[in-house]
C-alpha cells in the first residue's frame, strides 16, 4: 500500500495519546513506508505522568528506525530538496491546529507540514484537542476546507465530561494516508462514534 513512500510523522504535545499513536509507526512500516519522526519542543522536553520526552523519543526512534527531527532547521529541507510523500501530524493539539490554520510556522512539525503542502503533497491530521467544538472549531473548519489536507476520522471521546473535545481514531491512520496519497480523497466517514481501544 505504501511501499517506497516516505512518510513524516509529526507528534505534538497531546501526551495522553502517545500510547495509541506511537505504535502506529509499526503499522506504517508494515505497509511499506519509511517513517521520519518529527517532534515539537514540548514532546522533546516534557515530563508528565505519561512519561518523559527522553523515554518517548527513544521509543519513537526505535520503532521508526530513524532519528527524530527536532528543530525547524532540520525540518526545512522537506521542501523541494528532500520531499515527503505525505506528512502525518498525530496527535495534533489545538495549539498546533490554530497555528497551522493561521500560517504560524514555529515548530519542526509545522515547518515539515508547510514544506509538504508547498510540494503539492498531502498532509494528514489526527486531532486531539479539548476545544475542537469551542474556539478552535473555526480553525478546524479552515483546515477541512483546504487543498491537500485530510483528517483521520474523529469523534467525541468524552461528550458528557468534555463536550467540546474531539480525538482521532488513530487505528485509521494507515487507511487515511493511503486514501490521501493514492486517491487524493478524504477517508469516510469523517465523523465517527469514537470508541477507545482497550
Amino acid at each position: 500500500m505504501l511501499k517506497g513512500k516516505k512518510i513524516g510523522l509529526g507528534i505534538t504535545a497531546s501526551h495522553c495519546t502517545y500510547e495509541d499513536v506511537v505504535p502506529k509507526i509499526t503499522d506504517l512500516r508494515k505497509a511499506g513506508a519509511e517513517v521520519i519522526p518529527i517532534v515539537t519542543h514540548s514532546v522533546l522536553t516534557a515530563v508528565t505522568r505519561f512519561g518523559s520526552g527522553e523515554e518517548w523519543v527513544k521509543k519513537i526512534e526505535e520503532l521508526a528506525g530513524n532519528k527524530v527531527v527536532s528543530t525547524i532547521v532540520e525540518a526545512e529541507p522537506f521542501g523541494p530538496k528532500n520531499p515527503l510523500d505525505c506528512m502525518v501530524i498525530a496527535p495534533m493539539t489545538g495549539n498546533s491546529i490554530s497555528k497551522f490554520a493561521n500560517a504560524a510556522t514555529d515548530s519542526p512539525v509545522l515547518m515539515a507540514a508547510k514544506a509538504t503542502l508547498r510540494n503539492g503533497n498531502p498532509v494528514v491530521i489526527g486531532i486531539s484537542t479539548n476545544d475542537a467544538l469551542g474556539l478552535n472549531g473555526v480553525n478546524i473548519m479552515k483546515l477541512l476546507n483546504s487543498k491537500n489536507i485530510y483528517f483521520i476520522p474523529f469523534g467525541q471521546d468524552d461528550p458528557f465530561n468534555k463536550p467540546t473535545s474531539l480525538i482521532a481514531d488513530f487505528s485509521k491512520m494507515v487507511d487515511t494516508v493511503v486514501h490521501a496519497i493514492h486517491y487524493k480523497k478524504q477517508l469516510q466517514p469523517l465523523f465517527i462514534q469514537y470508541h477507545k481501544e482497550n
